[in-house]
């Protein structure tokens, strides 16, 4: 059986931007970078500030936390700056047709985290 759930419309994630979206009561960020469409936890590892009001660099995959300048990795969820440390969860996230299904139930990066 699937994990994978409705998270929104393709058309509603601007290229290069992120929408906020709750998926199974878990904050996800999904974003549209250069080369697909990742979910992320929407939520700093470092000052619990919605990721989802930051800036996405789309050609390297990476979001920034308004607050306090965190950048992180939408691969991965690894921060590739100060002042976080801790990675966020990234979730298995794919287009069907014009839809974007998530799987919260299994991050991609659970061990990490």
């Amino acid at each position: 059986m699937s994990s994978f759930q409705r998270a929104c419309g393709l058309a509603e994630v601007p290229a290069g931007g992120v929408l906020a979206v709750d998926v199974d009561g878990v904050e996800i960020a999904i974003v549209r970078a250069d080369d697909g469409v990742y979910a992320i936890r929407d939520e700093c590892s470092h000052a619990a500030i919605a990721l989802s009001e930051g800036d996405v660099d789309a050609a390297g995959c990476e979001i920034e936390c308004w607050l306090h300048g965190s950048r992180f990795d939408l691969r991965t969820g690894k921060p590739t700056s100060l002042p976080a440390y801790e990675p966020v969860p990234v979730y298995p996230c794919r287009v069907e047709g014009d839809t974007v299904v998530v799987d919260v139930a299994h991050p991609l990066n659970e061990t990490e985290l």
